[in-house]
């Protein structure tokens, strides 16, 4: 049975779309987003409440803990429960993307607490995590899926 130069193509076609279509599907688990909120909101709780050193402490366990936690998630390919798909699929830039979310989320807590503290607020790192923590948990799937997509990731 011979296949014809058409035919092959259009096979290749298919197969290409298919690979589109899971690398589209790819990213984080929301679980990771909602963690990633709650311990936002800890940090905060932390910094208004206890001494400058805990808060230290608190911020490199919490570095330390999402680089462990990140390493196995960075990849892109477990938010699916149905597909495994191959490294090749999933785009090396996804962890760029999620370290740049990661970095824009501090410099929009801190610019926040920084309003929330001119503005008299009692304890602005609070509010300040709960604003950035919500921007996480409810849009950061939705985040990161729209970044992915301007890179082409």
């Amino acid at each position: 049975m011979d296949i014809t130069p058409d035919q092959a193509r259009e096979a290749l076609g298919s197969a290409d779309d298919a690979r589109r279509r899971v690398a589209d599907d790819l990213g984080l688990p929301r679980s990771y987003w909602w963690a990633m909120a709650a311990s936002w909101i800890v940090l905060g709780v932390i910094s208004a409440f206890a001494p400058p050193w805990v808060t230290t402490v608190a911020t490199i366990a919490f570095g330390a803990a999402h680089s462990a936690i990140a390493s196995r998630l960075f990849d892109g390919r477990r938010a699916s429960t149905h597909v495994r798909p191959a490294l090749s699929v999933a785009d090396r830039r996804i962890p760029l993307i999620v370290i740049g979310m990661l970095l824009t989320a501090v410099a929009v807590t801190v610019a926040a607490a920084l309003v929330l503290d001119a503005d008299g607020a009692r304890h602005p790192s609070i509010g300040a995590a709960v604003f950035v923590a919500a921007i996480l948990g409810f849009g950061g799937p939705q985040i990161f899926d729209d970044i992915r997509r301007r890179v082409g990731a």
